[in-house]
């Protein structure tokens, strides 16, 4: 409202010789002095003119006057200052009523300002602080209500909500009154541990609804109370202590000390003896319940014992109290002075264990108060630990490791160190050093099997765990945390088999069918989490135990055909003729495969009986005349599973003289013919007309390749030089001489004997080597061929009996006849290309053979060459002519062609093997 504004309209009256006007302002508090509320001369049409005579002045109750009128303007102004909490306290609406008198004559008028509320006001709370106590053990959800702060504003200006500082533990819930005041309680959230935190200081503030707002702050201490829910706690489990023998009563040997997270009752510690310590120590010792103190109460002494193993206890005094246990080891030294003191400067733990061997892990110095030799201290260790000590400096000591560290044997060691004077009797002192083993991840996970059996039943349900992986790793933590993974080896295994990368349990992810397959490989990689990872395969086998899910199959008699097969059997036929067979197997293995055959309808039940296990029928009597010449046997199959399957089959049989007549009686279901019936037969009958073509056409070529031979060498045996000796016997025939195909090619056919339908197998290209050949032979053939081709070759002379060819007579690459040598006709000479030069040459080189197998004469550079190199090139020497003795052969005999000569060359001749079974091959060709 804008100062001096008018609220209501001018009310003017009469009363006598008085007149009365109302008029009403509005202005808002704490408005300075002097300023204008309203014009009262205007509004109350007064003549400003005259207001000096008529004495115009502004009366108000109370003893302050609030307001005045400046008669040169003719307005209304403030005197004093106005407060409306002062005035009106919580009231609303706030007004100050006064009048105006006015003489000559005389006027009075009334008026009343309404005083507006400004935000001049902060929230108060009664107290800067709060304390508050909670105890550790109340639950989430309790409240606790706070004082609430007070504003002497109004309206909108007055106390409007509180905020409340950010901590883990409680919220701020602010609650409406119905009076419309607010106040907040706290709420708590989150457990209080008084053992975590002891106090909790929060703040508290109130927030009005001014422009800007204005606020409060209270500080709120929390107490949490406490509970018995702690235990003592010794600082150390073991204390240990050296005692003279001579020391008095009431020294102090240790000062055991326990702590207690707990307040009060529950936090108070009283120590004592624990019920099992021997009555002797507790007339040797003494225990302070409050300070922990043990003392020397009797007489020590060393030649009884000398060392004390003192059990001792801490208790609080709670409700339930709380217990602790430690030891002491009091250690009785010998009659001396003083004894070391060993002082640990510096301890470098842990250590890791692949720290190299000299690591330094502690520096130590040694005093002692004794003189000369009792003061000549010297540091010893424990023995049998991977640690030494070395002294650089006088009475100081560096401890260092000596070999490698194994954190999996040993952790941690407490070495102790032992320092001893040279008196007489010497004293000493011990020092502990607790030097822990930090883990290097030197370990691969150990599985406790390498290999896992495992034995699942088929149709399985999916999803099922069937193996749990063990696997340990000696190390620590990331380097001991084991992963599991299935390799993917068969990648068949991936979808049947799964595996928990965590705790290594393999499940199986589909229903097994032991008729599909019987086993599964697969291989679990275990690493560990180190830096790099190790790890270790285990390998799993999973086996496929049979159930009993399949009933037995007839094949015979077929039992889904539109044929009708019926066996025949001759009237009058004896009892225990077998007429048929039933066959039939069972996809399941063991005893759900095992088959029982039982007749379980026939037309004549009497006539045929059925064998248990083998499914054979046989004349249960003999025949009659009078007995159906048709019969129909209906057979039950059962297995040996649990539960039993069974099937049946049913078989015609007919008694009659000829099979004439029962195809008489069956024309109507004759079965269809098939054009493939013969098949076998023509191939059969084709392979054997080929092979006895080839083998007469072979042994044409041989018998006329061996009379052309004999000419030759009755034409040619009256030149015989003397220049040439025979190199060895004749083995083979080679087909190269028959100009048949090269030596080193030929095939083989078999046929198979069993087989229904044709099998024809064309063996690969034999290789040069005769050996290989039969190797080759061997591996690729049939079991069946296999034992035929040991046959042939028993029947080979042995390698003693023939003679090694000599490697001179043989040619090389660049020297070799046709198309597989480097030489041409024109640079060479001509190698014979027709039959007759072929004879001819084959017959004067045999003709020097049985010259130079008189010994007369030697092989010369130049000589001996029987005009060959005039005829075929200069370089055509009996040097490059191949001995053909080697590839003669003759069959149906053991006997070679041979001479002495060829005898003495024999016993340095190394590869007469493979000749001799070429030959052995050509046999059998």
């Amino acid at each position: 409202v804008t100062t001096g504004q008018v609220l209501s309209l001018l009310l003017l009256f009469g009363v006598s010789d008085w007149v009365s006007a109302a008029i009403r302002y509005a202005i808002p508090e704490e408005a300075r002095r002097g300023s204008a509320v309203g014009n009262v001369v205007a509004d109350l049409a007064l003549d400003l003119g005259r207001l000096p005579g008529r004495r115009l002045r502004v009366v108000s109750g109370g003893n302050k006057k609030y307001f005045g009128v400046d008669l040169t303007s003719g307005a209304l102004l403030v005197n004093e200052r106005i407060d409306r909490e002062e005035l009106c306290g919580a009231l609303s609406p706030c007004s100050l009523s006064f009048e105006i008198v006015v003489e000559n004559p005389l006027e009075l008028y009334s008026g009343a300002v309404e005083i507006q509320d400004i935000n001049d006001n902060d929230p108060v709370f009664p107290s800067s602080q709060a304390r508050l106590e909670i105890s550790e053990s109340v639950a989430t959800g309790a409240r606790f209500p706070l004082e609430s702060a007070q504003d002497p504003d109004v309206g909108i200006n007055s106390l409007q909500t509180y905020q409340l500082s950010t901590n883990p533990h409680f919220a701020l819930d602010v609650q409406t009154r119905v009076d419309g005041s607010k106040y907040a309680e706290l709420v708590l959230e989150k457990e209080l541990d008084r053992e975590e935190q002891r106090e909790l200081h929060l703040v508290l503030t109130a927030l009005d609804g001014g422009s800007p707002p204005r606020s409060a702050h209270v500080q709120i201490h929390i107490d949490v109370v406490d509970a018995n829910d702690n235990a003592p706690v010794f600082n150390q489990s073991t204390y240990k202590a050296s005692m003279r023998e001579n020391t008095p009563s009431g020294t102090l040997v240790a000062r055991i000390s326990a702590y207690d997270l707990d307040d009060g009752p529950n936090g108070d510690i009283v120590y004592s003896f624990s019920s099992h310590t021997p009555a002797k120590v507790r007339e040797l010792f003494a225990l302070d319940s409050a300070t922990g103190e043990l003392r020397v109460k009797g007489q020590l002494d060393y030649e009884e014992t000398k060392l004390y193993e003192i059990y001792l206890q801490a208790k609080d005094k709670g409700a339930v109290p709380g217990v602790a246990h430690c030891k002491v080891l009091v250690e009785v030294v010998d009659v001396n002075d003083n004894a070391p003191e060993v002082t640990v400067t510096s301890v470098y733990s842990p250590v890791p264990e692949d720290a190299a061997p000299g690591t330094v892990i502690a520096l130590l110095s040694v005093t002692d108060l004794d003189s000369h030799d009792n003061g000549l201290v010297n540091c010893l260790i424990s023995p049998g630990i991977p640690f030494m000590l070395s002294s650089s400096l006088k009475n100081y000591y560096t401890l260092k490791t000596k070999a490698a560290l194994d954190r999996e044997k040993a952790s941690e060691y407490n070495i102790t160190i032992t320092a001893r004077d040279s008196g007489s009797p010497p004293l000493s002192a011990v020092k502990q050093i607790l030097v822990q083993v930090s883990d290097v991840n030197d370990n691969a996970p150990k599985s406790s099997q390498n290999s896992y059996d495992i034995y699942v039943l088929e149709n399985n349900l999916p999803g099922i765990p069937i193996l749990n992986v063990s696997a340990t790793d000696p190390d620590l933590g990331r380097n001991a945390l084991l992963s599991y993974t299935l390799l993917q080896g068969d990648p068949t295994v991936g979808h049947i088999f799964s595996i928990n990368q965590e705790n290594g349990t393999l499940y199986l992810l589909t229903s097994l069918d032991h008729e599909d397959q019987v086993e599964f490989s697969m291989m679990v990689q275990v690493q560990d989490g180190g830096s790099p990872p190790l790890a270790t395969n285990v390998s799993v086998s999973v086996f496929v135990t049979d159930l009993n899910d399949n009933a037995p199959t007839v094949l015979y008699p077929h039992p889904n055909t539109t044929a009708t097969y019926t066996d025949v059997v001759a009237p009058g036929s004896p009892a225990g003729h077998m007429v048929t067979k039933v066959v039939a197997v069972d996809a399941d293995a063991g005893y759900n495969a095992w088959i029982s055959y039982t007749l379980l309808q026939a037309t004549d039940p009497s006539l045929f009986s059925v064998g248990l296990h083998s499914g054979e029928i046989f004349t249960a009597r003999q025949l009659r005349e009078d007995d159906t010449p048709q019969h129909t046997l209906v057979i039950l199959l059962k297995d040996h599973g649990e539960p039993v399957l069974s099937s049946s089959a049913t078989v015609s049989i007919s008694v009659a003289e000829m099979v004439k007549e029962v195809l008489t009686d069956l024309t109507d279901v004759a079965p269809a013919n098939d054009p493939r019936k013969h098949v076998t037969f023509y191939l059969i009958l084709a392979v054997i007309l080929v092979s006895a073509a080839f083998f007469i056409t072979m042994l044409s070529v041989g018998i006329f390749k061996c009379y052309k031979w004999r000419q030759s060498k009755e034409l040619f045996n009256s030149s015989r030089s003397t220049l040439y000796r025979t190199p060895g016997p004749f083995h083979h025939i080679d087909a190269v001489r028959g100009g048949l195909m090269p030596p080193n090619f030929y095939h083989q056919v078999y046929l198979t004997t069993d087989s229904r339908q044709s099998e024809l197998l064309c063996k690969k290209p034999f290789t040069s080597s005769p050996l290989g050949s039969r190797q080759s032979t061997m591996r690729n053939g049939e079991p069946g061929l296999y034992h035929q081709i040991v046959g042939t070759a028993s029947q080979l002379p042995t390698p003693a009996e023939q003679a090694q060819p000599d490697t001179d007579w043989r040619f090389s690459q660049t020297q070799r006849p046709g198309t597989s040598g480097s030489q041409n006709g024109e640079e060479g000479g001509a190698w014979p290309n027709n039959q007759f030069d072929t004879e001819m040459l084959q017959a004067m080189i045999l003709a020097s053979a049985n010259e130079a197998a008189d010994g007369n004469s030697t092989l010369g550079g130049g000589m001996g060459t029987m005009g060959l190199s005039a005829r075929y090139g200069p370089q055509f020497t009996l040097q490059h002519v191949p001995d053909y003795r080697q590839n003669v052969y003759i069959p149906g005999s053991t006997a070679t062609l041979t001479n002495a000569a060829s005898k003495r060359d024999a016993k340095n001749a190394g590869s007469s093997g493979g000749n001799k079974k070429k030959s052995g091959k050509k046999e059998k060709k």
